[in-house]
């Protein structure tokens, strides 16, 4: 045991942000002040802001009677009304690409139910534009993990997209979703599991409040079950038309578009809160315990019986012959709603050093919560990805396990991660931060905003109403709900458009440097398969 902590080491991969360097405004100190009178010159638009470290130019004395009139009629003047500076100030704290750091009113516009004998109508003072002109670009660069939005759609990119080929999606969709002149129109097929396509559309909906007007006219298909159904083997050669299919997850063998699921916006039958809310809650969770103090053991809490590699999962539980250095134990959601989920907070969740992810049927939406807990996540193989966990590495963001000697593989994981607490930490933070910064619900809508725009270019008809489709709006979704359902809803509500641009679109990957990207994560994984295996002869 005491070899391993010479054999075994993590190369430091983590990629910290260093902070910006701001220019500083140097003083004009001029030796002839004692013979000149120092007045600070301000622009109209500078008087709503603080004189401070304001750079004072010398004015000579015979100007000096003129500019102090002029100031003080301009002071008089504004304090009267006479002149409206507020929509130039603004204009000017409006910014694009990035936040204003000066406070500003911001309209906001609820929901506007109506009673309940009148049909419930969609408003129409919402704003149609953001404000600020479309030609503007952010400054700000999206994470890494948009670029696979172009891997995602090069399937359609030299023979764009006709409707014969949307059509071709409509035998497993659940809904076609229709946006025209920024108003969304559904058609729907059949029922989702639980609420998963209400939220879904309800993201959509968020997404064109806080971004009116600047989303193109598009038509899709979309289907909320769990696995991908488009086989790539099905469309091989220069004449295949596949056809583009929205969902959750994909695999190396199909060609389903990635798309964020309906939990960001809040998963009612488990009481999980929206993205924004819960991001909050498990930071908290995380400074409530340091990293040390938490429980030395692998932690997984869920439901095994939703596919074989869960139930595979459960016999790695610590025993009185066996102690695998883990803790699993069984989520039963039927009690825990009886119950009033008071078992259920994930935010209470981000107690040991350690936690497991394993995919259910396929991805499991579990997996950003997990991820978010700073600790380093045991991440079992998967055969599943959604649309972000492609921007994450081994050994960087998480530790591979094997899935089909996952006992052992998790038993080698604590133990190394115990041996080198330091490097098991960075880890943990590493994904942390990938999951606070990168993965915040901004980004998230970024995200939808970016791979609906690029879809729509690959559109080569003009999209218009089905015939029986139905426009949606938020107020004639949320408003005739109660319960749990309306409460996510109020709590995941756009309350107003976005004051800066979305996130600038990244390249889409060189040949070369995706298979780089990918060569790197392969062999990071098998660097620990090598680690494990030697671990495990040494053990004989």
């Amino acid at each position: 045991m005491l070899g391993i902590k010479k054999k075994y080491y993590v190369k430091q991969e983590l990629d910290y942000d260093k902070p910006s360097i701001h220019g500083r405004i140097k003083r004009n100190n001029n030796n002839d002040q004692n013979h000149q009178t120092g007045f600070c010159l301000m622009s109209m638009l500078e008087l709503q802001k603080p004189i401070i470290d304001t750079p004072c130019w010398p004015v000579k004395k015979a100007a000096a009677s003129t500019i102090i009139a002029v100031f003080l009629i301009t002071v008089l003047m504004v304090s009267v009304g006479w002149l409206d500076i507020s929509f130039s100030a603004s204009y000017q704290n409006m910014g694009v690409g990035s936040k204003s750091t000066t406070a500003r009113h911001k309209p906001e516009f609820p929901l506007e139910c109506s009673t309940e004998n009148q049909t419930q109508t969609c408003r129409r003072d919402y704003p149609t534009t953001t404000g600020i002109p479309p030609m503007n670009t952010s400054k700000v660069e999206c994470p890494s993990f948009f670029r696979w939005i172009h891997e995602d759609l090069r399937h359609w990119k030299q023979t764009g997209i006709s409707r014969d080929m949307i059509e071709g999606a409509r035998k497993t969709a659940h809904f076609r979703l229709v946006i025209v002149k920024g108003k969304a129109y559904v058609e729907k097929y059949r029922n989702s599991i639980q609420t998963r396509d209400k939220f879904t559309l309800w993201g959509i909906l968020q997404l064109l409040r806080m971004y009116p007007g600047r989303l193109p006219d598009l038509e899709l298909m979309f289907d909320c079950d769990d696995r991908p159904v488009v086989r790539s083997r099905d469309f091989q050669g220069p004449n295949a038309r596949p056809p583009p299919l929205f969902r959750y997850c994909a695999d190396e063998w199909s060609l389903d578009i990635v798309f964020p699921d309906w939990s960001f916006w809040g998963w009612a039958e488990t009481n999980i809160r929206p993205w924004r809310n819960v991001l909050k809650e498990i930071k908290k969770g995380n400074e409530r315990r340091k990293w040390k103090e938490r429980v030395p053991y692998a932690y997984w809490r869920g439901n095994p019986s939703v596919a074989p590699t869960r139930k595979d999962l459960m016999k790695c539980n610590a025993t009185d012959k066996n102690n695998w250095n883990t803790l699993l134990y069984v989520q039963d959601w039927d009690r825990e709603s009886k119950q009033g989920f008071k078992q259920s907070n994930l935010e209470d969740q981000c107690t040991h050093r350690y936690k497991i992810y394993t995919e259910g049927w396929a991805w499991s939406v579990s997996e950003k919560y997990i991820l978010a807990c700073d600790s380093m996540t045991l991440y079992v193989r998967s055969r599943f990805y959604d649309f972000f966990i492609r921007g994450m590495q081994p050994l960087q963001h998480y530790w591979p396990i094997s899935e089909n000697t996952k006992c052992k593989s998790l038993k080698f994981a604590v133990e190394w991660g115990n041996i080198h607490p330091k490097k098991a930490q960075a880890i943990g933070e590493a994904a942390g931060k990938f999951i606070h910064e990168d993965l915040k619900m901004d980004n998230v809508y970024d995200y939808m905003f970016h791979l609906l725009n690029e879809y729509a270019k690959l559109l080569k008809f003009e999209p218009t109403v089905p015939p029986g489709s139905v426009e949606l709006c938020s107020e004639t979704m949320a408003c005739p709900r109660t319960g749990t359902w309306k409460k996510l809803m109020v709590e995941s509500l756009v309350m107003s458009p976005s004051d800066v641009t979305p996130c600038g679109m990244p390249p889409p990957y060189e040949p070369q440097e995706l298979q780089d990207f990918l060569e790197t994560k392969a062999n990071s994984t098998r660097q620990v398969e090598m680690w494990e295996s030697q671990y495990w002869l040494s053990q004989y």
